[in-house]
């Protein structure tokens, strides 16, 4: 909050102040009280242009962990939901794979009323976080800056060229290190519980599109006759730096490619996405243009090489397929001046992790800066103390604070 400023000393000939004045001297003295608050910004511009300046540094993702999810959504801390990329074959007719089947009788969806925030990613460091432990020096138990999702940074990514959805993201600092933890704006809820069927349709044939093209062993047979249940996952966890900012985070994984030309993970991962099948140039600029920026900013921050499309038809069918490689995906879009561009993605990911850093000072797991933005309007955020934005589990808390506490810091 800005500091109250000093009354202004009368002159030695008053005269009588206008509406004019006033608005000077307010618009004077919010300028002095910017400057007496740079270090703690109030607001981060997203402006695609603020942004646009050479790539930044992004440390090669390192894998340091991978955990699975049952069919009851329970956590293990093992590879057992590990599926293997087998592709139909190249040559020959279209795949033909039917994407609505099972979708009446065979389909078991998460419920996603129940918000899991950083539960499991949080179970996964308890169970390794000697490896984790910082030098003592640095003044954190965890040696890393940041933990959270993937898909919560792929959303900062995307920000600067987002025209349709907002996102809420809770930050609480403990031990040293930051945590990032999304929660459900109005608008997703209401998009959420109103969703139409055809979108439910939709969401259902990117899964059974997975169980078309993945076998449970690496030379096994994918067998599409299955159930489709949403509960279940396989899990990366990843280590790398963004500029100065150290990030750990996990991801959901489709499969893995045994085959692979790269076969240590990540760069073994493959991710699999349908698209509605395209038939004209404007549909594919479009198509890089809006859908594109998420796939690339998905597989991008994990090291996930290669990215598997699968074009349906209007029946529901597959009626090809096509691969991505996650590094030249900036060849297909550079041409085009009006389309998205990764260095701006990750500068404006960079600067909001460095806004974060300036704002969450207060080392304490009760205390929530919830970070906010719409499309159209900057970065905000609000304080909230022992409030229902609370997400670090007092399991976690205890746990890790049994820990020998890190060395603290003597003060300049």
């Amino acid at each position: 909050m800005t500091s109250p400023q000093s009354p202004m000393k009368p002159s030695v000939c008053p005269r009588k102040r206008d509406r004019g004045d006033d608005e000077d001297a307010r618009e004077e003295s919010a300028v002095k009280s910017q400057r007496s608050n740079a270090k703690t910004p109030l607001t981060l511009p997203i402006t695609p242009s603020r942004y646009d300046a050479p790539f930044p540094f992004y440390r090669r993702p390192a894998e340091v962990g991978r955990f699975s999810l049952d069919s009851q959504r329970c956590y293990h801390g093992d590879a057992r939901q590990l599926r293997y990329y087998a592709p139909p074959p190249t040559e020959g007719p279209s795949p033909g794979f039917d994407l609505r089947d099972g979708y009446r009788d065979r389909y078991v969806q998460r419920d996603e009323s129940i918000r899991e925030g950083l539960e499991h990613l949080l179970q996964w460091i308890a169970q390794n976080q000697k490896q984790l432990q910082a030098a003592e020096e640095k003044g954190q138990l965890l040696n890393t800056d940041f933990v959270t999702w993937r898909g919560h940074l792929t959303k900062v990514l995307t920000t600067p060229y987002e025209k349709q959805d907002g996102w809420l993201l809770a930050v609480s600092l403990f031990r040293g290190t930051l945590y990032i933890s999304e929660f459900e704006t109005e608008s997703a809820r209401k998009q959420r519980e109103q969703r139409p069927e055809l979108l439910k349709e939709l969401t259902y044939m990117g899964y059974k599109f997975e169980h078309y093209v993945c076998a449970d062993t690496p030379d096994g047979i994918p067998d599409p006759t299955g159930v489709v249940n949403t509960n279940e996952g396989f899990c990366t966890v990843i280590r790398t730096r963004l500029g100065t900012h150290s990030l750990l985070f996990s991801g959901e994984v489709d499969c893995t490619d045994p085959r692979s030309p790269w076969p240590d993970p990540p760069s073994c991962y493959v991710e699999l996405k349908t698209s509605k099948v395209m038939h004209s140039p404007a549909q594919r600029k479009s198509f890089y243009r809006h859908k594109m920026i998420k796939w690339w900013a998905q597989s991008f921050l994990p090291g996930v090489s290669r990215i598997v499309a699968g074009y349906r038809g209007p029946d529901g069918s597959v009626v090809g397929l096509e691969t991505f490689e996650t590094m030249k995906i900036f060849q297909l879009i550079r041409e085009d001046p009006s389309c998205w561009k990764p260095a701006v993605c990750m500068n404006f990911c960079a600067a909001f992790l460095s806004f974060v850093k300036k704002v969450v000072t207060e080392d304490n797991p009760k205390l929530v800066h919830l970070f906010a933005w719409e499309p159209g309007h900057p970065v905000s955020f609000t304080v909230h103390r022992d409030s229902e934005y609370t997400f670090l589990p007092d399991w976690y808390v205890e746990a890790l604070s049994s820990e020998k506490p890190p060395t603290p810091q003597i003060p300049d």
